[in-house]
């Protein structure tokens, strides 16, 4: 796109000679634009250039403001699509820069395509790499060839590169080297066979898978890698679905870690609103805001409510139903030809000799919880700016997550090798080989996870999010912006796969303005539950989108095939959304009192599941 720009620059130079920027100034541009939606430049640095004069109204126009580090041209807005070739005046010299503009719906093919394609298909891989050669094509001024070439030199090779992306792939690969050893020398057999001395009924076993969920809150990685293939044996002797597993620990997942006090989640929503809350000149503490705002988290909230509701009630309905029926029925907990995203075949190879003791399982699992812990506390310490205050908000608010993750599915693998070592369970060779062949077990995964964050890249860099909001913006009025707020969010949200993307858009964006219909009052009910709505909605979207990274984590773990657990997922967590967020969102702008708007839509709820679900046999 870029080289094409510079010969439309060259020519236009030739056509109309005009000075190009000196080395002196830079000027930052995006390269895709949206036709109708205001864009930004920005020409700098401010203290070294003069009066900047935009060409005269027709051509293109824009709000110049003066910052101390550069000069920011606002509100541009271009109203025919192709490439265009702009040039402003600074100072002496004449700058020009080229975009590329597109049609709005253009920038929701590449995930509209990739979604619609794995509902059809059921291939996950093809239809991701569908729309990142239909996104990059667009990119690529619409070359279906560079297009391709591009997706694999450039985009997919840039999303593995990224240090954040390496280090989620280094510990699910090192996390499923952990779960390998545990399953070889019998710990998790040992894990099961306990278990079961407690929860001898399919009710029991989801409950207790259930509240597995809630106790892993810090972070949803940990919570779905750990929930999922821990519990994936147990639930399977109990004829449990993969698919119901699967729901379950997505469930307990982001869910769960969006409403913790505290957590990965939590510590970035929060950090979300200094921006805000320093340009309305807001000193009040920024946790004690979001603590106040969970109520309100009602997506997250009341999606907890409906899973338990379902397994206390032993009801399903829809896609779930018959796929619970197939395992109570016929004892299969996958269907015929499903393509679970864990091959979980190599596990079936089980240790020769006695039984393995629940402590090979559980000593590994808890040194993996337990230094995730212990590492977030010592890199969020050391974090922290000398003389900063050390409170708990703060640790984990300067914490690095990702190595914590990391070094703590390293040690829970050396711990597992070490156990197996001295208890004679295993020796090193057969210690190392069920290493390697749980790392093999998640490599179908790592390549759809690469995938999906490709494609999240894609729609930035296509203003995929920029065009919904855009949408979204002129339905918005002060008693319906908690709806529109969280409505908006899910959309976003399930079409580029990412929630914290979600929240990053967003937030700035509708903090300001629930401020603005407020009168800066953050403890009203507008503003709090406008400012949970973006993280409700956001988790929402990412929880039943196929492209979201944790929605596919939760098939790994449970060893599902991903599509049936985003098909049977979709219509309990559509269920809860319309419920939940249309209800909850809609009455909470109208002003009805949060008791009696709770009782409500949690009455509404559970008559859902006792009209609509049906009651399964309790084997």
């Amino acid at each position: 796109m870029r080289k094409i720009c510079k010969y439309l620059v060259a020519a236009s130079l030739i056509i109309f000679p005009i000075q190009l920027l000196s080395a002196d100034f830079e000027v930052k541009y995006p390269d895709i634009v949206i036709k109708g939606i205001p864009f930004t430049i920005s020409i700098g640095p401010s203290g070294s250039i003069g009066e900047v004069v935009l060409p005269e109204e027709g051509e293109w126009h824009g709000v110049i403001r003066y910052t101390e580090k550069s000069v920011v041209v606002d509100s541009i807005i271009l109203k025919e699509t192709g490439k265009r070739v702009l040039s402003v005046e600074v100072g002496n010299e004449k700058v020009s820069f080229c975009v590329q503009v597109i049609p709005g719906w253009v920038a929701l093919l590449p995930p509209l395509v990739a979604i619609t394609l794995a509902l059809l298909i059921r291939e996950m891989i093809v239809s991701l790499f569908v729309g990142i050669w239909i996104g990059v094509s667009v990119i690529c001024n619409y070359n279906l060839l560079q297009g391709f070439l591009s997706s694999l030199s450039e985009y997919i090779v840039q999303t593995i590169a990224d240090s954040e992306h390496a280090s989620i792939l280094v510990f699910t690969l090192l996390f499923g080297g952990m779960i390998g050893i545990i399953n070889r020398n019998g710990g998790m057999y040992g894990i099961v066979k306990s278990i079961s001395k407690y929860a001898r009924t399919r009710r029991s076993g989801q409950l207790y898978t259930s509240l597995a969920g809630l106790i892993i809150f810090f972070d949803d990685y940990s919570n779905t890698l750990l929930v999922g293939n821990t519990m994936r044996p147990f639930t399977d002797r109990l004829k449990i679905s993969r698919e119901k597993l699967a729901y379950i620990v997505d469930s307990t997942a982001a869910p769960v870690a969006g409403i913790a006090f505290i957590s990965t989640w939590s510590v970035f929503q929060m950090s979300l609103l200094n921006k805000p809350f320093e340009l309305a000149g807001i000193s009040t503490s920024i946790y004690i805001v979001f603590l106040k705002s969970i109520p309100y988290n009602f997506y997250c909230i009341f999606a907890i409510f409906f899973l338990f509701a379902l397994g206390f009630t032993r009801r399903d309905f829809g896609p779930m139903q018959a796929a619970e029926l197939r395992a109570i029925e016929k004892n299969k907990v996958l269907r015929d030809g499903a393509q679970p995203l864990m091959d979980d075949s190599i596990f079936q190879k089980a240790r020769e000799g006695k039984e393995g003791n629940w402590l090979d399982g559980v000593i590994p699992i808890a040194v993996v919880v337990i230094s995730t812990i212990l590492g977030l506390y010592f890199t969020g310490l050391n974090g922290i700016e000398e003389g900063g205050e050390a409170s708990l908000h703060n640790i984990i608010g300067h914490a690095d997550a990702y190595s914590s993750l990391m070094w703590a599915s390293a040690a829970g693998g050396i711990v597992a090798i070490i156990l197996s070592l001295a208890r004679k369970t295993l020796n090193l060779r057969t210690s190392l080989e069920a290493w390697l062949s749980g790392l093999r077990s998640m490599m179908l995964a790592a390549v759809i996870l690469v995938l999906a964050w490709t494609i999240g890249q894609i729609c930035i860099d296509l203003k995929t999010a920029d065009y919904v909001v855009h949408i979204a913006r002129g339905v918005i009025s002060p008693s319906m912006l908690p709806f529109v707020t969280f409505t908006t969010a899910a959309f976003v949200s399930f079409a580029t796969g990412t929630s914290w993307g979600t929240m990053s858009i967003l937030v700035p964006l509708i903090a300001p303005l629930a401020l603005s219909f407020s009168g800066n009052d953050i403890n009203s009910t507008l503003f709090l539950s406008s400012f949970a709505a973006i993280l409700s909605g956001a988790t929402f979207g990412d929880h039943c989108s196929p492209i979201s990274d944790t929605t596919i984590l939760s098939s790994m773990a449970s060893g599902s095939d991903h599509i049936d657990h985003v098909r049977t997922q979709l219509p309990y967590a559509v269920t809860v959304a319309l419920v939940a967020g249309g209800i909850g969102y809609t009455l909470i702008g109208l002003g009805l009192s949060y008791p009696i708007l709770v009782s409500i839509v949690s009455l509404v709820l559970a008559l859902i599941v006792l009209f609509i679900g049906k009651r399964l046999p309790a084997e």
